[in-house]
């Protein structure tokens, strides 16, 4: 893997985060291999060249740590938002479990973004973080096909173990769930999938599923999801034009029918939805263990 060099690896985000309650961001690699069709950090705005090659950072750990110790709030410390954290070299090369490490040392939160079931690796760092901080961690599933997510994610594990990962996650203690984006249209958005994938997450134990049920198309993240439409999905790239133009977000088509189906869905199975909800869950949750704790 080759090395780019780094000044900072740990962003404040700005204050009172909408984004699952963030404070910080690290992206500890750069580029993906998963080769997600829809990947918006493929997008020229990112400047990340060749995105499907994977680069670590230099000093990484060494960076994060001295940048931890110099914080006083002891926030929740987003990894994955870019490029997936749980990338295959990171069973070699371990910056995320050294990034988790560090998190846990210096008292902080964490929230992983992930489509790869190799985070069950590092379970018991997330579970020690977990005693002493917040922990959410928000696996991405835009289906409930294996079929289809071979198509449309082709180079990370299937949907069903993607939820069998949240159901380890769930039975250690783990405030887990689903990004259901994005939804893809007319590939996505029928209605029975989005039923399944709901009783799913529900069966696998998911405390929350979030969707803003479209994708969003740009520059050359446009031209790359076009261009995999015509390989997997014949006629599909005209329909597209046709619809959307040039429009950066696509929502589905019948978007309040769908999301209707969705939210009904959740509300069956107990499932949260709202983002202020799953915030205020995950985090109420790791305060009241503390508060028992002290007594």
């Amino acid at each position: 893997m080759e090395f780019i060099k780094a000044k900072t690896i740990l962003t404040k985000v700005k204050e009172g985060s909408t984004w699952y309650g963030i404070d910080y961001n690290i992206n500890l690699y750069r580029g993906c291999p998963h080769k997600c069709i829809y990947c918006d950090s493929r997008s020229n705005c990112y400047h990340i060249d060749n995105f499907d090659v994977v680069k670590g950072k230099e000093n990484a750990l060494q960076i994060l740590s001295e940048e931890l110790s110099k914080k006083r709030i002891k926030g929740v410390v987003g990894i994955g938002a870019m490029s997936d954290t749980y990338n295959p070299l990171e069973v070699k090369y371990e910056q995320t479990r050294g990034a988790l490490k560090l998190i846990s040392k210096y008292g902080f939160g964490v929230s992983i973004d992930t489509k790869s079931d190799l985070i069950l690796r590092d379970l018991d760092l997330l579970e020690e973080i977990n005693s002493k901080n917040n922990v959410i961690v928000k696996f991405t599933i835009t289906t409930p096909s294996d079929e289809l997510s071979k198509i449309i994610e082709p180079n990370v594990c299937v949907s069903s173990r993607r939820f069998q990962a949240i159901r380890e996650l769930r039975n250690h203690g783990i405030f887990a769930g689903i990004m259901m984006n994005p939804v893809l249209p007319f590939i996505t958005d029928n209605e029975e999938d989005i039923k399944k994938l709901v009783k799913l997450a529900s069966e696998a134990g998911a405390r929350f599923i979030h969707t803003y049920m479209g994708v969003t198309l740009r520059e050359n993240q446009r031209d790359y999801y076009f261009d995999e439409l015509d390989r997997n999905f014949n006629g599909l790239k005209q329909r597209y034009i046709k619809y959307y133009g040039n429009k950066y977000y696509c929502a589905v088509p019948n978007y309040k029918h769908c999301y209707k189906i969705f939210v009904d869905e959740c509300n069956k199975y107990g499932i949260l939805y709202n983002m202020k909800d799953i915030i205020r869950a995950y985090k109420k949750e790791v305060k009241s263990n503390e508060q028992i704790s002290l007594f």
